[in-house]
Formats: C-alpha cells, structure tokens, sequence
C-alpha cells in the first residue's frame, strides 16, 4: 500500500509546510494514540473486571503511555505540544524528556514499559526541518502495519474522550541520566578510557549534555565542541555530517581521537590523532574484526552504498557481508531475518544488536574505542588490511516524486560509464528518503575517474533542467 505522509525514517519536512504544522501534528497525536492503544489489549482487573491496560503499558498507570523526546531545534517545543494535546485527547499519557537522543528514546521506551515511544527530529538536516519518528514497546522502530493504520487514522475525524479519561502529561527529569548509564553499561567493565583524550563533536544536537559525560565518566579527558544549541544551530558546520570542524579541533589539541555524532545522535564519525577521517564501512570493519577474537561471526549486513573495499575486506576474514536498501531500518530488517548482530551505512549509522535494538553513535564509538583498548593500537592500524575503494556522491536536488529512471539523458550517460567501469567499480542512483535529492554515486578504483563520472552523471541532469 503506498504511503502518503510516512517515508523511510518517518514523517519529516520543511517546518510550516505540510505536514510538519501544528494542526497536522494534532492530527497525528490524536491518530497514533489511537492506533497505538489498539495494539494492547484489556485485561481484567484485580475485581475481575475487564479495562486496564496490559503489562506494557501498566507501569505508566491505567491509560497507555507514550514517551516524546526531541533533539534541539527551535520547532520542538511547537511540535512536541501539538503530538502532546493529540495523544492526550485520544486518552492517551505522555512522558517528556526534552531533548533526547533518538537512541535514548528507544532505550526508555522499552525500559518504562510504555506503549510507544515519539522522537521530534530531523536527524542530520538542518534547523529548518524537523519530522516524526516512532519506535514501539520494544523499542524498535514502528512496523509497517502500525504506520498505515495510523496514516488511516489521521484523514478520520478526530473524536475527542470525555474528560475523566483525557490523558496526562509528565515531565522525565532523570531520562538523561538513566541513558548515559545505559550507554556506560555497554563498555566492558574490564576497560577504561583513563588517558585517552577526546574531542566530541556533539553537532549542537540532542546528545549535547549526554555523550560529553558518558566518556568523561570513562575515565576520558573530554574536549567538548558543538555543544551549545541555540535552536538554530544543529547540524550547522559540525557534527557527524561536517567532520572537518572535529577534524581541525583533533588536531589543535593533539587529541587522540575525535567522536561526531549527529543532530539525533544516532551516526558516529571518528577523526584519529593524524586527522585521517573513517567513515560507518571502517567503524564496521574494526567492531567485527574484534567481536571475532571473542567468536565466531556469521555475518554483517551493509547498504547498497557500503564500499566493495568493506565487503572484500570481511570476505578475507570469513565473514558473510548483505547489502539492504539504503536505511538503517532496512539494515536491522536484515540482521533480524539472518540472526546476524552487526551491521551499518557508510554515514555512521551502526547496529550492534549485541547492545542496542537501534543505531547509536555514543554506543557504536564506545565499541570503536573498546576494540582500540583491548588491541593496544590505533584506528588506522585495526584498519590496515581494508583497502576502500574511492566513492564520490554527488547529490541533485529534484522535484518530489522526480523518476529518474525515464530521465533519457541520465540513461545515455549512465550506460557510457557502467560500460567504461565495467568490473572495476559501480554506480549508485537513488532518490533520497527524506529530502527532495537524486543521490548519485560512482565507485571505481581511481579517485578521479570516479569523480569525473560521478559530476557525468550529475551535468545530464542539469542539462535538461
């Protein structure tokens, strides 16, 4: 069934157009309350009658719960009343964190034992832009089952409970806390970071007041950039999406390593000591060549985008290696269907299922770090034997809903340089999910031949613009 408001990582859009405006998230609010209440069924009650909620939702009070977290930009506090005023008029009670990484969310969602969990965020774009992500009970994200009920729901008049059974709405003041513990918790107890000098590149995103104090807690000397959000200034020249900011304040303090998350907190760039930036491919390759000293790994499961050099180098080491569409909820499908526990994109989203339902940056770097500890090397070194293959991504904004598969001109140059690649690289074309680009990539053994190609690809569609 086609989606109308839901694409590959939620809800999300330009504020002040449809459908990131308040009336659309009332809407929204009072639908998902809806459907999400369905999902759990009545059970009786201690007197043998039948009405209060399940065990997933009984921790929160005789009404399902929701937990709504968003990261800092300045459109979360009328975003976040909206959803608020919906789910509570669908008699449904909601739990605030306030800013949150995406992660964290998930994490109390399942540790509350709420019906769902609610981020307002973005991600990576820019203050501009904010959407709507859910995650279940369990914490993982919602399935498609649930997303089309509530987009049915959201086109049905709205019916508004009594007032005796509105829900209520309370503030989490340890929600921060509780997720810096969780995120400690995943680092071996053997290990510490004492010595080891960080920058962390918060992106003046949701993790601001959480990652800086996870490592610090480590044992770590932390350097913190990024962490001051004003409401317009996520993702703005830093962050996991602008590493050469992390890059420059490695090199001025002479740190050891550099951690970016970004907006969300849920992608992990990592700058070493020389400056040498790696992206989600070589976190992966680095992760899995050290789970494999603890046992055996079946296999790791990538995107379309991930590198060759990636899939060659897991190949050397016995590992199997998929490739899913591009999205990390694509990637966890896959693990789940294989029973694999590793996995990621190129952009620093990474899944160890081992320790987290969902991608994590603060998570992912601590696995990076502990992979570094327990070997007593360097980044590049754990990385000597993964030779990547030089990528170039040119992005073309386009009109929504732009096929480029009937763009005649595209296909002309896009046979020229498949025949001229042949087996020594690949190309890449495919609309972005959450913003109105045709991303188009060119793998290939030299550098210039793939950018060459790649701004090929990209002048055909400009051309006929």
């Amino acid at each position: 069934m086609a989606r109308k408001y839901f694409g590959t990582d939620g809800i999300r859009g330009r504020v002040g157009e449809a459908p990131i405006t308040p009336d659309f998230m009332l809407r929204l609010g009072h639908a998902a309350g809806r459907v999400l209440a369905s999902r759990v069924p009545p059970v009786a009650a201690p007197g043998g009658k039948p009405g209060t909620w399940a065990a997933k939702s009984r921790a929160a009070g005789p009404r399902p719960a929701v937990l709504i977290g968003k990261d800092t930009r300045i459109s979360g506090y009328m975003l976040e009343a909206a959803l608020q005023a919906g789910f509570a008029s669908a008699g449904v009670d909601v739990l605030l964190t306030g800013p949150l990484p995406t992660p964290g969310v998930a994490y109390l969602t399942r540790a509350l034992r709420l019906s769902a969990g609610v981020v307002i965020s973005a991600s990576h774009n820019h203050f501009e832009d904010n959407g709507i992500k859910f995650f279940s009970a369990d914490g993982d994200k919602l399935p498609d089952e649930d997303e089309l009920a509530i987009e049915a729901a959201i086109d049905e008049p709205m019916n508004c409970v009594g007032s005796s059974q509105l829900g209520r709405a309370r503030r989490v003041d340890d929600a921060a806390g509780r997720y810096v513990e969780f995120c400690k918790r995943t680092f071996p107890n053997a290990l510490d970071l004492k010595g080891v000098r960080l920058v962390v590149d918060c992106a003046n995103g949701a993790g601001y007041h959480t990652a800086p104090l996870v490592f610090h807690e480590l044992g770590a000397e932390v350097i913190t950039i990024g962490a001051a959000p004003n409401g317009t200034n996520i993702n703005d020249g830093c962050g996991a999406t602008a590493p050469e900011a992390l890059r420059a304040a490695v090199l001025q303090h002479r740190a050891d390593l550099g951690i970016a998350i970004d907006g969300d907190a849920d992608r992990l760039i990592v700058v070493d000591s020389d400056g040498r930036i790696f992206n989600g491919d070589e976190l992966l390759y680095v992760i899995v060549r050290d789970r494999l000293k603890a046992g055996p790994v079946e296999g790791a499961v990538g995107t379309l985008m991930s590198n060759l050099g990636l899939e060659q180098a897991l190949a050397r080491l016995g590992v199997g290696f998929e490739r899913a569409k591009v999205g990390d909820r694509y990637v966890l499908e896959r693990l789940r269907e294989r029973g694999w526990l590793y996995g990621g994109e190129s952009s620093g989203h990474l899944l160890c299922l081992d320790h987290h339902r969902t991608g994590d940056g603060t998570i992912s770097a601590l696995q990076v770090l502990a992979a570094m500890r327990r070997n007593n090397e360097t980044l590049a070194h754990l990385c000597e034997e993964l030779v990547m293959y030089p990528q170039t991504l040119v992005n073309v904004r386009v009109e929504r809903g732009f096929d480029w598969q009937r763009h005649q001109g595209l296909q002309v140059v896009r046979e020229q340089v498949e025949s001229e690649l042949g087996d020594a690289g690949r190309i890449l074309i495919r609309p972005s999910g959450t913003e109105p680009l045709l991303r188009l990539m060119v793998e290939a053994r030299d550098v210039q031949a793939a950018e060459t190609m790649a701004h090929r690809l990209a002048a055909s569609l400009e051309a006929s613009a």
